[in-house]
């Protein structure tokens, strides 16, 4: 189990691939609703893939906003769940906020997702609003940079 920077186009389709199958597919998210103009390799943001066993099975992506990190875009497919791999993509992206001198990162979280988050060291930070179709909650947490 590992997780890796996205750096070839077939990795960033391998993502796509993922986020279909999980938000569209399963969570009922419009398709045209999950892409955007940050879903590229040309440094608006940076994407992640997460393989088990070789296999790529995750991804998210972080994106810096007025020198915050938000973490976006974060899923694992079905049968690789409970695996760990959650951590995993977290870890990834907090590190990725850390090279780049980010101390506060936030996310906008699914609501059955806060427990898994607040593990993670995330505090909520609103009130529950709807997203896609989904309930959402934002998530903050401050991050300890290395000097």
């Amino acid at each position: 189990m590992y997780a890796k920077k996205i750096t070839t186009n077939e990795d960033l389709n391998a993502a796509f691939a993922i986020r279909k199958e999980v938000f569209v597919m399963e969570q009922g998210v419009p398709l045209g609703d999950e892409f955007d103009q940050f879903d590229t390799l040309n440094g608006l943001c940076e994407h992640i893939l997460v393989h088990y066993h070789e296999q790529p099975v995750g991804t998210g992506r972080i994106r810096f906003m007025n020198g915050v990190g938000k973490l976006e875009r974060i899923c694992i497919l079905e049968p690789y769940r409970k695996f760990g791999l959650g951590k995993i993509i977290i870890k990834a992206l907090e590190e990725i906020a850390e090279e780049q001198g980010v101390s506060q990162v936030k996310l906008h979280g699914q609501t059955q997702a806060e427990g898994f988050y607040q593990k993670l060291g995330y505090r909520t930070s609103s009130n529950i609003f709807i997203e896609d179709g989904i309930p959402h909650i934002i998530m903050l947490k401050e991050l300890s940079i290395k000097k």
